[in-house]
This record gives C-alpha cells, structure tokens and sequence, in this order.
C-alpha cells in the first residue's frame, strides 16, 4: 500500500495561478526540457511552492513580501519579493479551461511553483478538458515532496519529477521525501530530472539514484542556468557524465531559444 498523500488544497473548484506581467501565466509554447522536450504545449503555471530554491526562475510564485527565504536575486539593489496579490489570481478551473482550449495542442503542461498543492482543482481541470476532447495529455512538473492522491494519480499521464539537490539551499528534511521518492521511482510514469551545475551535484544524484533504486533511464541530467552562456558551459561535461554514468541528457530549449523570457 502506498504512503498516506501529504495535506495538499481541498479546493477542487479554484486554482491559484501564476500573473506575469498582469496576465495569467497561461500560454502555448514547446515543452523545453525532459523526456517530452520539443512537443507543442498548453502550460498552466500554478502559484505557490513548498520549496524555495535560492536559483528559482520561478520565484514570483512564492517568494512574498515578508518572507525570510534567501534568493540569488537578493545582490541586486533592484529585487525586490513580490507583492502576492499582484503575482498570484484565483480562478475557476472553467476560466482555466477556456483558455486551454482556446489552443490548439493537447499536451497540457501543470507547472508551477509546485502544482501538486492544488491537486483537487487540476484533476477538475483535467477531467473537464477531457468532456471537450478526450485526447488531452497532462504533464505534472513537481519537486517530488508530495505524494499523488488517487484521483490525480489516474488523471495525470506523466510526471516530471524535479527533485532538489543540496544546490537549492532547501534543507534535506524539506526536499528529500524518501516515501515519495520511492513512489515514484517504481511508477511507470514518472520520470526523473535533475539539475546539476557542478560535480558534487552529480555525485548527489548517483547517491540518490542508488537509496532510492532509480532506473538509469528514469534519469535526465540537466545543466543550471538560466543564459545560453551558463547552458554551453556546463553542457559539454555533463553530457559526458550522461555517458559514463548510462543517463540522459536534457538541454533547457526554451532558453535556447528565447533566453530568459518568461511566458514563451
């Protein structure tokens, strides 16, 4: 039997997503990275995060004015956190829908933050986008600290699971689950991504990929940064450790592409 699910929102009618620039983050692009790396995508970027990584590109889902998390940003005189209700909206999941469909592709991408807080609204979400078109594929990017509750466990096609390394300056009580690390290295359809920038990250990851009995081919390796510049070297070591080591490599294509711009 598996673990009991952490407590995660009970809300199944609204879910708190992400504003960029005063839009809600919903927008179609290619998914950039992992093993569905270059297919069309809908991405539905939830707020909110149970982690707090000191890199996060993401951090306008959580980082609130008067929290005391630590962030790369904080050097520069110009950061500043981020006022909540100005960065986070509550929607109906029909909202949602509306604008999913109003897009041609039907691989959905649930990104956050972390999405698997606001389990009850997705799996609304994902059973009505099915009412519409039952092709409808739906990705979940987690951090893989949270365990699926049933329904969401039969809803949802694939998980990208993106654990975080010491690298996050998240404490290892907070980012490794072992009971969720387990699940998810014996279901079929989750797959792991880890971001790597230096050579003690790795040797993290081979010790996870051992405790926790993780198939090599579950296992995507991808360079930290968020600039072409940083992606090209860090790249070409890493893909050798790909190769030593029997993993896969995944670049960041949406950077790429459109470097660090949000909302493509």
């Amino acid at each position: 039997m598996p673990p009991k699910p952490q407590p995660v929102s009970t809300d199944p009618n609204t879910l708190k997503i992400a504003r960029l620039n005063g839009q809600l983050e919903i927008f179609y692009s290619i998914q950039g990275e992992g093993k569905s790396a270059g297919i069309p995508s809908v991405f539905v970027r939830t707020s909110l995060c149970n982690l707090h990584c000191i890199w996060c590109d993401t951090d306008y889902t959580w980082n609130w004015e008067g929290t005391p998390f630590a962030h790369v940003n904080d050097a520069n005189p110009e950061y500043r956190k981020f006022h909540k209700k100005t960065w986070m909206a509550r929607c109906s999941v029909g909202e949602i829908a509306e604008r999913v469909l109003a897009y041609p592709a039907r691989n959905v991408v649930l990104t956050g933050g972390e999405p698997m807080m606001q389990q009850p609204a997705l799996v609304a979400l994902m059973h009505l986008l099915r009412q519409h078109d039952a092709a409808y594929r739906f990705e979940v990017e987690t951090n893989g600290t949270l365990l699926p509750h049933s329904d969401f466990e039969a809803a949802i096609d694939q998980y990208n699971v993106s654990p975080k390394l010491a690298n996050s300056n998240n404490p290892q009580r907070l980012r490794e689950k072992a009971a969720v690390y387990r699940y998810f290295a014996q279901n079929p359809k989750a797959w792991f991504k880890f971001v790597v920038a230096q050579l003690k990250d790795l040797e993290e990851v081979l010790l996870l990929q051992e405790r926790y009995a993780i198939a090599s081919e579950k296992i995507w390796l991808m360079p930290e940064g968020h600039t072409r510049q940083a992606l090209a070297r860090r790249r070409r070591w890493l893909v050798e450790a790909c190769k030593t080591h029997g993993l896969r490599y995944t670049d960041r294509l949406h950077v790429q592409i459109w470097g660090n711009q949000k909302g493509v």
